[in-house]
């Protein structure tokens, strides 16, 4: 692991550990919006946290697979691909979503909004070939969630 990546698993452990511990109160904000995620691991099956920036979009919640410009996508983007129920957490509040890669319109409409926010973004996309996607975060309905514990 290159230690650019040990890095951000170390800030990113941190960050978790202290919104968790605050709810929210520290952590929610650092310049920008920022969620919990929790997926469930595509391979592990195991729970997976990681500390996201985001945007609001009506009543739904949108997420950068940036990976800081890594050609791979992240591992919570891919897990979600696999499984797209996860939960997030904004301050105290956690509530259960479903994930869904937004339409091209879409990610026109919101990737202005996400460099406008963090530049860094625009960097990433220029760092590398694949397309960064823009994830739509739609917060499930109990009738939806009741279906799959059918």
């Amino acid at each position: 692991m290159n230690n650019n990546r040990f890095l951000i698993r170390i800030i990113s452990l941190v960050h978790r550990v202290l919104y968790r511990a605050t709810d929210g109160f520290i952590g929610a904000s650092i310049g920008a919006p920022m969620l919990l995620l929790t997926t469930v691991g595509r391979k592990s099956g195991r729970t997976r946290t990681t500390p996201l920036l985001y945007l609001e979009k009506g009543s739904n919640w949108v997420i950068v697979g940036s990976n800081a410009g890594d050609d791979r996508h992240p591992a919570w983007w891919l897990n979600l691909q696999a499984n797209p129920v996860a939960t997030i957490q904004i301050r105290g509040a956690r509530m259960r979503v479903r994930a869904r890669k937004a339409s091209g319109q879409e990610k026109s409409d919101l990737w202005p909004r996400f460099v406008n926010l963090h530049s860094g973004y625009q960097t990433y996309q220029q760092r590398t070939k694949r397309d960064i996607p823009l994830v739509i975060l739609e917060r499930e309905t109990r009738e939806e969630t009741a279906k799959q514990n059918v």
